[in-house]
């Protein structure tokens, strides 16, 4: 990967959504936890969260990845709360298709996700990405069960 090619990778904006991620921690009395692991990099998320009338009510998030997967679950952190499966759902395989078919990136709350762009051509970075994702889906059908 040449420098210039790092350096749009690894933006400011990227850097900047990696330093406020939201939800940071456990929570106790979660409905459901789940840790999702990137085995390509090493990458792992824990996602804690309780639910209400089929919408998340509460939620945190321990998250141990690189620059790229941290700006992702940055961006999931902070709209979050007060959504359903469904929502989530649908902005996760936006943000797939953003990174895999060349599809704009995912609708509003989830719009800052337009700063992974760069990551498209790097497909090894894509799993590290989705973590917060994967685990925040599988989060929701644990706690709906």
């Amino acid at each position: 990967m040449a420098e210039t090619d790092l350096m749009q990778l690894y933006s400011r904006r990227i850097l900047a959504l990696t330093t406020a991620i939201p939800h940071q921690g456990r929570l106790d009395g979660a409905q459901a936890s789940v840790q999702r692991r990137s085995p390509q990099c090493g990458s792992s998320v824990t996602v804690h969260l309780s639910m209400a009338d089929g919408r998340i009510s509460d939620f945190a998030q321990e998250v141990r990845a690189c620059a790229l997967g941290q700006a992702s679950a940055s961006v999931l952190g902070q709209a979050v709360i007060g959504m359903d499966r469904a929502g989530i759902n649908q902005a996760r395989d936006q943000l797939r298709a953003m990174l895999t078919q060349d599809a704009p990136a995912p609708d509003a709350p989830f719009a800052d996700l337009e700063a992974l762009t760069p990551a498209r051509a790097y497909p090894n970075r894509h799993p590290s990405i989705l973590l917060a994702w994967d685990a925040t889906l599988e989060a929701l059908d644990k706690a709906s069960a």
